[in-house]
């Protein structure tokens, strides 16, 4: 039986003898389903036509994403730490490569992934590197391969691995979630945001949607709430889900000036 995934976001689905009749990810009003209709693949077709594109961001950190685009086309962010490594979001694409990469560089000791919409093929990732899969509570729901590696959590914070913790921040899912690495940039702080903050086109600000491919926004007190989860920590720079989604400095004032600008605009019709 194989294990199929949907073309559009790259969620694995549990083995079967043929693909679901539909992806329930896509089929949530924050995702999609095309135009064309529902397809779907393997991890054994993706491997064929596709590879996995490293970038090194900065000293312990790493970037790697699917080549050429697959699914959604986010990367996945590799921080490396004395107590290990952490895996933040995950892509569909593990092949050989990957792993021989990876490997060479210390391993995975926790994978922890912001939003359902990057689930994709954690429990593969899980099972390759022998570690947990960090999710929230409040998204179980959206697991579609369930799997013994799994690790549900259930507060607005908690320590993963050394001093890098993970903040529920909801908005965009229930159980939203950004990575705080307070010993990144030097130890300015660095927070690796998925597109819970989904950092714009000009590199000094962030965003909330609810759904970002239909245009659906945030309401003022859900943002607010995000605000407020996000306040005690410190970080100076922020790394977002897509290649050079990246303000490198001054993050978190760029990111408390874009709540201001966002709850301007929802309150008051106008951005500040």
């Amino acid at each position: 039986m194989d294990a199929f995934l949907c073309t559009t976001c790259g969620t694995q689905y549990a083995p079967s003898d043929a693909p679901p009749p539909a992806c329930r990810i896509c089929r949530d009003v924050r995702q999609y389903v095309p135009a064309q209709g529902q397809r779907w693949t393997t991890l054994a077709q993706l491997r064929c036509g596709h590879q996995n594109q490293f970038r090194r961001l900065q000293p312990d950190l790493y970037a790697l994403a699917t080549q050429p685009k697959a699914a959604i086309g986010q990367r996945a962010l590799l921080v490396r730490t004395p107590a290990g490594n952490v895996l933040w979001d995950c892509l569909a694409l593990l092949d050989d490569a990957t792993l021989d990469i990876v490997n060479a560089l210390g391993g995975i000791a926790a994978v922890a992934i912001s939003h359902p919409h990057y689930y994709t093929t954690m429990a593969e990732w899980a099972h390759a590197f022998g570690c947990e899969v960090w999710l929230h509570e409040a998204d179980r729901d959206w697991v579609m391969r369930p799997d013994p590696a799994l690790r549900f959590w259930s507060c607005d914070a908690v320590r993963v691995l050394g001093d890098i913790s993970l903040v529920r921040l909801g908005g965009h899912f229930d159980g939203g979630t950004v990575l705080h690495w307070p010993q990144g940039c030097g130890g300015r702080g660095a927070l690796l945001s998925g597109d819970i903050l989904q950092v714009v086109p000009d590199g000094r600000h962030v965003s909330f949607m609810y759904s970002y491919p239909n245009y659906l926004p945030l309401s003022a007190p859900v943002v607010r709430a995000m605000e407020a989860r996000l306040a005690p920590y410190d970080y100076d720079a922020v790394y977002g889900a897509f290649w050079d989604a990246e303000i490198v400095q001054d993050g978190r004032a760029a990111v408390a000036a874009s709540f201001r600008r966002y709850l301007s605009m929802l309150e008051r019709g106008t951005p500040a």
